[in-house]
C-alpha cells in the first residue's frame, strides 16, 4: 500500500506558477548584480563524496546530512553547502589560477534540522566566494556587494556585522574541554543569558568569564566598540574591535541612508569555519536571516592549497516570501494569441504560430477539437486574439 505517493518529503515543497515567476526573478537580478562585479558562475555537483564534508574540523554534523551510497558502497552525501564543494575545486582544479579567484553559484542545497520546525530541508541559495585576497578591500567588496543584493528587494534591510576572533580569544583562555567551549558558543549565539551566566559562574569569576557573560549584549552602533573595550581583557582583541570599527564605519558610509548598519559581538555561529569578520543580512518582516557569510581563511587549506576567502551565501526562498509577503506578486505573462488549426492544416498552424513567436508575440497552439472550445478556452485566459489556420486568408486572424 502507497502511503506517501501524494505528498512531498517534510522540509520540501511544490512551487507553483507565481513561486517560480518570483524565484527566478530574484535568481536573475542577482546574476546581473555578481555578473557586473567581475565574478563567472560555477556549479557544483548535488552529490559529493562524504569525505568532502568529514574534514578535520566537522563543519556540518553528518546527522545533518542526507546520505546514500553510490554503486561502490561508496558513502555520498546531497551537497549541505556550496562553499566546501567550491573549497574542493579552488583546491584542485583551480590551484593554478591566478588570484584572486571572484566566484558565484546559485543552486540547492540540503540539510536535515531536526530541531528547527518548519525551515526547509531543501534551499535554494546564491552566493559569492571572493578567494585569495586577505585585504580589508576584500571584506568591503563582499559587505558592498551584500548591500546591494539586499537593495535590489527593494524594502528595508539592515547588515551585521561581527567578528569571530572575539570569542576565540576569549574561550582559548579558558581551561575547558572543547565540547564546553562550544556549549559556550550556542547560549551566546541564542542570547541566553540565564543558561550563560549560570554556565560561566561555574568556572570563575575573572576577566574572561565576566567578557563572555557580556559579549550577548553587545550589540548596537558605534558605541559598542568602547563598552567592548572597557571588557576585554586582551591587547589582541582590541586589536580586532579596531579593525572591526574601521569595517564597520566604512560599511556604514557605503550603505548610506538604504539600510541600518549595526555590530553585533554575539555573532559567533560556526567557529570552526569562520576565522573573521561575520555578516548577516536581513530584510524587514522577515526574523531570520536572509544573508549569510564571513571570512574563512583556513578552510580551503584543509583540502591542500592554504589561501584566504570570504564571502557570503543568499536564502533565495526567503527572499521570495518576504517578496509575496510585501506584495510581490507577479502576473503570469499573458498570452498575445492562440493559433487553431482546422482538420489538415496543423502542420501549417504549428508554423504560423512560430512565426508569430518570432516577431516577438507569446503564442499558444490550441490544443482543442472545436473553434467554440477554444473561444471558451481564450475568453477564460484572457487571450486577446485567435488564429485559424484553414487555408484561406481573409480567415486567418479573429480578434475576440
Amino acid at each position: 500500500m502507497k502511503n506517501y505517493d501524494l505528498i512531498t518529503p517534510e522540509g520540501t515543497k511544490d512551487l507553483l506558477f507565481e513561486e517560480c515567476i518570483i524565484r527566478r526573478n530574484t535568481e536573475a537580478s542577482l546574476h546581473r548584480i555578481f555578473k557586473s562585479r567581475g565574478y563567472s558562475e560555477m556549479i557544483t555537483p548535488g552529490l559529493e563524496f562524504y569525505d568532502v564534508f568529514n574534514l578535520n574540523s566537522r563543519y556540518f554534523p553528518q546527522e545533518n546530512l542526507y546520505k546514500l551510497t553510490d554503486s561502490k558502497g561508496r558513502l555520498l552525501v546531497l551537497r549541505p553547502d556550496s562553499t566546501m564543494p567550491i573549497a574542493r575545486v579552488v583546491a584542485t582544479r583551480l590551484k593554478d589560477a591566478m588570484l584572486p579567484l571572484k566566484l558565484y553559484y546559485n543552486q540547492t542545497v540540503y540539510r536535515t534540522e531536526p530541531a528547527l520546525k518548519g525551515r526547509s530541508d531543501e534551499i535554494a541559495q546564491a552566493g559569492i566566494e571572493l578567494i585569495g585576497s586577505e585585504l580589508k578591500i576584500a571584506d568591503l567588496e563582499v559587505i558592498s556587494t551584500a548591500v546591494s543584493t539586499l537593495k535590489s528587494f527593494g524594502m528595508k534591510f539592515s547588515l551585521e556585522l561581527g567578528h569571530i576572533g572575539i570569542f576565540k580569544e576569549l574561550v582559548r583562555k579558558l581551561e575547558v574541554t572543547d565540547k564546553v567551549k562550544d556549549k559556550i558558543r550556542k547560549l551566546i549565539e541564542t542570547k541566553n543569558f540565564p543558561a550563560l551566566n549560570d554556565l560561566l559562574d561555574t568556572l570563575g569569576n575573572n576577566s574572561v568569564t565576566n567578557a563572555l557573560k557580556k559579549l550577548p549584549a553587545l550589540f548596537g552602533g558605534i558605541e559598542v566598540f568602547d563598552k567592548a573595550k572597557a571588557l576585554m581583557p586582551d591587547e589582541r582583541i582590541k586589536e580586532i574591535l579596531d579593525e572591526l570599527k574601521e569595517i564597520y564605519c566604512d560599511a556604514s558610509e557605503i550603505c548610506g541612508n538604504d539600510g541600518e548598519i549595526t555590530v553585533d559581538l554575539g555573532l559567533v555561529n560556526k567557529t570552526d569555519y569562520y576565522t573573521g569578520i561575520i555578516i548577516k543580512g536581513y530584510l524587514q518582516g522577515y526574523g531570520s536571516e536572509v544573508i549569510s557569510g564571513g571570512r574563512y581563511d583556513k578552510l580551503i587549506s584543509e583540502f591542500g592549497y592554504d589561501i584566504p576567502a570570504v564571502g557570503f551565501a543568499i536564502d533565495i526562498d526567503a527572499v521570495s516570501k518576504v517578496l509575496v509577503k510585501n506584495g510581490a506578486t507577479p502576473e503570469k505573462p499573458m498570452t498575445d494569441a492562440i493559433v487553431y488549426a482546422e482538420n489538415g492544416f496543423e502542420v501549417e498552424a504549428l508554423k504560423k504560430a512560430q512565426k508569430l513567436r518570432d516577431s516577438g508575440l507569446i503564442v499558444e497552439n490550441a490544443l482543442f477539437d472545436s473553434l467554440e472550445t477554444v473561444r471558451e478556452y481564450a475568453k477564460e485566459n484572457k487571450i486577446s486574439k485567435i488564429v485559424v489556420v484553414d487555408g484561406k486568408d481573409d480567415n486567418e486572424t479573429e480578434v475576440l
